[in-house]
């Protein structure tokens, strides 16, 4: 279990009242898929993806950017059990969907870059601290099943 600190807590709450779920979702993944293009390989259903203006510009992409700072918002309301939180979100991108866990932690290192071009100044060193211990625990807490 994660102890978490009551900076680590409003700082993560403050983080997620801050950002447009829409803008930063989609962008985070936008920026994994192009950044990262073997990670395209899960979202062949998703249509265009070809290159970064057709990856920016896809439905598809932007939905499900959505989903996942959906998934974080679970993560949130349950900060003092996200494994347990996201148990199923581990089977299914193990078993079913069969995502290389390695994916997970590539998503929050981009997340972490849109959020921080967000909310510019305000994400100070400390600030970063605590959103990395929160990506951390939920990357864990998806690669649970792996184990």
């Amino acid at each position: 279990m994660v102890t978490w600190t009551d900076f680590e807590r409003a700082t993560i709450q403050d983080i997620f009242s801050k950002i447009d779920y829409d803008v930063v979702g989609s962008a985070a993944l936008s920026r994994c898929l192009i950044v990262y293009p073997w990670t395209q390989r899960y979202f062949g259903s998703f249509g265009n993806l070809y290159n970064a203006a057709a990856i920016s510009s896809n439905p598809r992409v932007a939905a499900h950017g959505r989903v996942v700072l959906g998934g974080l918002e679970k993560a949130l309301q349950n900060m003092d059990d996200i494994k347990q939180a996201f148990a199923d979100l581990s089977v299914l991108h193990s078993e079913k969907l069969q995502v290389d866990p390695d994916n997970f932690k590539l998503l929050a290192d981009c997340l972490t870059i849109v959020v921080a071009s967000q909310l510019g100044k305000s994400f100070t060193p400390e600030v970063h601290a605590a959103f990395a211990k929160f990506l951390a625990v939920v990357v864990a807490a998806l690669r649970k099943q792996y184990h």
